[in-house]
């Protein structure tokens, strides 16, 4: 038999012979525990023990927080925080760096030492990136532009009431005839015309439109609106009666009430007639003629 079997032999017997491991009281020589090993049994299970401490900490390291108390490894928290802070550096240099460029435009502004620059349109800030030099001979008009000047302005001067256009294409029918009492006073409040007619004149709609108010009111009495288009809207107050319902479709001249004196603010047999143009009232005169 060769010495390399002799050898693996010796080495099999060593691994596989079993051992008694004996645990006995010091005293009395009583034996407490005791287990049967082999050298085979404890290299297994030491194996083992090992790759399962490797495992849990390569788990640890990876996937728990645990690995920031670890030396060598960075907090993710704090890498965050890190990340954070340089960009809040960032913004506040470059605000800084706005405001200084502010500061230094104020001050050049009231000292008068003004440049030609670009200015952003939003505030006095100026580059100096965006400075341009200008020849201020350049800035002066020529003979050219001058002449161009005075033409433009001398049609501007003569031709102003020429080019001028009315801004409403629109004539409007007198709803009666009669005497004014009261004229049209935006600063007392007074948005309307107050006509002194007959009782029992018939009030006709200054165009053609659709009432959109026919009622009795307590303040005024009997009301008549009527909405036309291009934006007016007229209104007629105090009547003794109306000819007409909401909803109604009437013509311009078209009798719609009957002058008298009712509701508690009338001071007589008049009518009371507003004008109102896309929301505002107007001045009723300046279309109408009542006398």
């Amino acid at each position: 038999m060769s010495e390399k079997k002799l050898k693996r032999k010796k080495i099999k017997k060593k691994l596989f012979t079993k051992n008694r491991l004996v645990i006995l009281n010091e005293e009395t020589f009583e034996e407490i525990f005791s287990l049967r090993l082999t050298l085979m049994n404890v290299f297994v299970v030491a194996t083992l023990g090992a790759i399962i401490i490797i495992f849990v900490t390569t788990f640890i390291i990876a996937f728990t927080p645990l690995r920031e108390y670890i030396p060598g490894y960075a907090s993710t928290e704090l890498k965050k925080n890190a990340t954070e802070l340089a960009l809040k550096s960032d913004s506040l240099q470059k605000a800084l760096k706005k405001n200084e460029i502010y500061i230094q435009s104020v001050k050049k502004i009231l000292t008068g030492d003004l440049e030609y620059a670009k200015f952003n349109k939003d505030s006095i800030l100026s580059s100096t990136d965006n400075l341009i030099t200008i020849d201020s001979e350049k800035l002066n008009p020529t003979e050219e532009e001058l002449k161009l000047r005075e033409s433009v302005k001398q049609e501007d001067k003569y031709n102003l009431f020429e080019k001028a256009k009315p801004k409403v294409k629109i004539v409007l029918f007198s709803p009666l005839k009669g005497s004014i009492t009261e004229q049209y006073n935006p600063k007392k409040k007074h948005y309307a015309v107050d006509v002194a007619v007959p009782k029992n004149t018939a009030i006709k709609s200054v165009l053609g439109g659709t009432v959109i108010f026919a009622d009795w009111t307590p303040s005024t009495g009997y009301v008549a609106i009527v909405r036309h288009n291009n934006g007016f809207i007229s209104v007629y107050k105090h009547a003794a009666s109306l000819n007409v319902e909401q909803g109604d479709v009437v013509k311009t001249g078209e009798a719609i009430a009957l002058a008298g004196s009712t509701g508690h603010e009338s001071t007589g047999i008049h009518l009371h007639f507003e004008l109102w143009k896309d929301g505002y009232p107007i001045n009723p005169t300046t279309f109408i003629e009542f006398e």
